[in-house]
Parts: structure tokens; C-alpha cells; sequence
């Protein structure tokens, strides 16, 4: 019986080591090429608030210039549509450089990690995107993400440890599936917020923009002391006033803490990453409790495909109908694009895979229906209100057209 019992111990711990590399297929991993040379291959903490494949890197992206200038003319200067002029067919002289446009040249957006296949430094503030669709995109600035204002990118080598490197620093970065050995970042946070009007969001926390593993330290001061306590012993934290909470530890103790930006007015938001939405971003003067609990299992870096052309059908307030791939607010195209919009203060980013359909409600706002039957009235972005640039759907037979917000009335998604 000896040699059966040595078999199932070796069993037992291989299920072990089995079981705690499942636990971290969802972090960001990649491997890392400098400019020196050097190598380096590990998990990665992005800005310090991204560490896994369902946070969004977020950027703005440069208008589509066939579509800017087809579409993005104001009315009053139609006459001056393709004035040029031309010798031996080289155009010598175009109005074009002169035209007032209705919208910028830039529009905000995001991608979820997962999607990226390489990552690409092209400047101080701007990056090249090749995704696992085989297309690439570029994007600039963006809340830190992209460029010399990123805080840092921490790679972690599992013979070396954490390695802290710099925006000027990287050549290019190879993201690659999580081969799930056990990470001393510590274990994503998770949890359920409430709102200051009892609404509920569940899932992946990232606190003050900074916060997203249990090893990392929240900190304030409990009367004339300075705390730091870790979030792996913290089970709740309630707003009590713009200037301090309750810290409630797993075993009972209740702490007030104050004078820090991580429990009072100058926290920098918490949000919320919901796997069948996108994010939530949610304010200090919405936020009323956090209670953490244990994490489920993230999605793999398999679990992304890099995104597909969107699709669906929009009908007019006349009654018209037309179908085929969509250009939302003339930007974005692609499932893995990010449309959002605020409710009750509250920022929503939500990825167009997993919007089931768009319905006009007022001039000023929507409402958003989810695939999971989940639905938001949203306003105060050009993605739903009368700002928007407009719906353009390309047809089967390559007809382009462009339907105004004055004339949408809703359209379902067939992606």
C-alpha cells in the first residue's frame, strides 16, 4: 500500500500546484523588450491600476480622416465641398486644410488588455496597437495609460522578482497567455459597492485609481496615528462624511480613519470592473460602503478575441430600417470599442460586445439594454445624446448611410 499512498500524495500536490496557477491566468503577462536589449517576461502592473486582462487601456483615437472629411463638414460650408486645384492631376491648392469641422480630431477610447497581441511606444504620449484581429490602432494620452505621465509599469520576473520600468524604457511588449504560477502581487480585489441611493455594483475593485491586489495598503490616520492596513484585512469601508470612514477588519475591529485621500473626499474614485459590461467608475460623494469577499476566477488572455466589425440594425424615428455594419457616433466600429455615459454621477464604460441595443429617449439621453437583460438610462456624453456625430451603417451592397441623432430612434446589435 505504500507505493498507492506516495502516488496520491504526488497526485494531491500536483492538484495543489495545479489549482494555485488556475488562480492567476487572468493577470496581465507579456514579455518585455527594452531598449537596452534586455528582456524581461512576467506579470505586469500597468499605471499601477491595471493588472489584468478585463482592465481597459485607455487613450484617445484619432478620427477616421475619409469619414471626418466625407461627414464632418458643418452645413454652413457645403459650397467649399472639394474645391481644388490640380496640374497633370497632382492637387497643388485644396480648401480642405481651411474647412470648419462639426467635431475634433481626436475621440476618447479604450481597450480592454485581453485584446492586445503587441504593444508599441511610437512617442512620448502615443502607442501602436496590434490586436489579435490582426488590426492595428493608435492611441494617445489617456488618464496616464499611454506615454511619459504613465506612474509606472512593474514587471514581475519569477526568478529576478519586480522590476520597475519607465514609459522611455520599452521597446515593445508581447503580451502572451498567463502561465499561472502564483504571483506576489497578492489577489485581486473584489467586492460590492453601495451607493449613497442603495444601487449595487459587484466585481473586480481598483480603489482611489490605485488599489487592485490585497497586498496593497490602504492608509489614513486614526486620531493622532498613521494606519496602513492591508486590504487582505479590511471586510468593509463606509463613507461617514467627506473627510473620513469606517475601516471594519476581518476580525471585528472598527477603525475612523482620516486625513487621506484613500477614505475621504480627495479619493480619486472606485471603480468596478464588471465582466459583462466593462467598468464602473463611482465618485466619493456617490459611494456609501464597499464590503470585499472572495474573488472568482477571472477571464484568460484566451478569453479576448481582439474584437469584430460592429453590426446590427437601426430604425428611424420614420420608421426606416437599415441593417449592416455599424460606425457608432462616427468613431466607433469595433465590438472591443467602449461607449459611455454617466447615471446619477455614476461613469459607465461599456464594452459595444456586450450591448444588446440603444434606444433614444430624450435628446439629452439613452437607454442602454445589455445582453444579460441589464438596462441604464445614461446621459452626458456625446456616445448618447444630441452631441453625437452620428449612427453611419454600411450595407451589404456598400451603401453608406448616415442617420442623424435627430432622426435615430434605437438599433439592436446583431454582433
Amino acid at each position: 500500500m505504500k507505493p498507492f499512498v506516495g502516488i496520491s500524495i504526488l497526485f494531491v500536490g500536483l492538484f495543489l500546484i495545479s489549482g494555485a496557477a488556475f488562480s492567476d491566468q487572468a493577470q496581465l503577462y507579456g514579455r518585455v523588450y527594452l531598449f537596452d536589449g534586455e528582456e524581461i517576461e512576467g506579470y505586469i502592473r500597468w499605471d499601477k491600476n491595471e493588472g489584468f486582462w478585463d482592465d481597459i487601456l485607455d487613450g484617445n483615437k484619432e478620427l477616421d480622416r475619409k469619414t471626418k472629411r466625407k461627414y464632418g463638414r458643418r452645413d454652413d460650408d457645403e459650397d467649399r465641398r472639394g474645391r481644388e486645384i490640380s496640374i497633370f492631376g497632382v492637387t497643388i491648392y485644396s480648401e480642405h486644410d481651411n474647412v470648419i469641422w462639426k467635431f475634433g480630431n481626436e475621440a476618447q477610447s479604450g481597450i480592454r488588455m485581453g485584446h492586445i497581441e503587441e504593444l508599441i511606444p511610437t512617442g512620448d504620449d502615443e502607442v501602436t496597437l496590434l490586436l489579435k484581429s490582426g488590426i492595428e490602432i493608435e492611441l494617445s494620452e489617456g488618464s496616464g495609460d499611454i506615454g511619459t505621465e504613465n506612474r509606472e509599469i512593474l514587471v514581475e520576473d519569477s526568478y529576478e522578482g519586480v522590476m520597475e520600468l519607465y514609459w522611455d524604457d520599452i521597446d515593445h511588449i508581447k503580451f502572451l497567455a498567463s502561465p499561472g504560477y502564483e504571483s506576489n502581487f497578492g489577489k485581486r480585489l473584489y467586492g460590492t459597492v453601495t451607493t449613497r441611493r442603495g444601487d449595487e455594483y459587484t466585481g473586480y475593485i481598483c480603489w482611489d485609481m490605485d488599489e487592485i491586489f490585497d497586498a496593497d495598503i490602504l492608509d489614513g490616520k486614526e486620531g493622532r496615528r498613521n494606519r496602513e492596513i492591508e486590504f487582505s484585512n479590511i471586510k468593509t469601508i463606509e463613507r461617514r462624511s467627506s473627510n473620513s470612514s469606517i475601516v471594519t477588519l476581518k476580525n471585528g475591529k472598527e477603525i475612523r480613519l482620516s486625513d487621506s485621500n484613500d477614505i475621504d473626499s480627495g479619493n480619486r474614485g472606485i471603480t468596478v470592473s464588471d465582466l459583462n459590461l466593462g467598468r464602473i467608475k463611482i465618485y466619493w460623494d456617490e459611494f456609501d460602503m464597499i464590503e470585499f469577499s472572495d474573488p472568482p476566477e477571472g477571464p484568460s488572455y484566451n478569453s479576448f478575441d481582439g474584437g469584430r466589425k460592429i453590426q446590427g440594425s437601426v430604425l428611424t424615428e420614420e420608421g426606416e430600417k437599415f441593417t449592416g455594419e455599424i460606425k457608432w457616433d462616427l468613431d466607433e466600429e469595433y465590438t472591443w470599442e467602449i461607449l459611455d455615459g454617466n447615471y446619477y454621477d455614476i461613469e459607465f464604460d461599456i464594452e459595444f460586445a456586450f450591448i444588446k441595443s440603444i434606444e433614444k429617449t430624450s435628446y439629452h439621453s439613452s437607454r442602454v439594454t445589455l445582453k444579460d437583460g441589464r438596462s441604464f438610462k445614461l446621459r452626458d456624453s456625446n456616445d448618447i445624446d444630441g452631441e453625437n456625430k452620428g449612427i453611419l451603417i454600411i450595407t451589404a451592397d456598400k451603401d453608406e448611410i448616415l442617420i442623424d441623432w435627430d432622426e435615430f430612434d434605437m438599433v439592436e446589435f446583431t454582433h
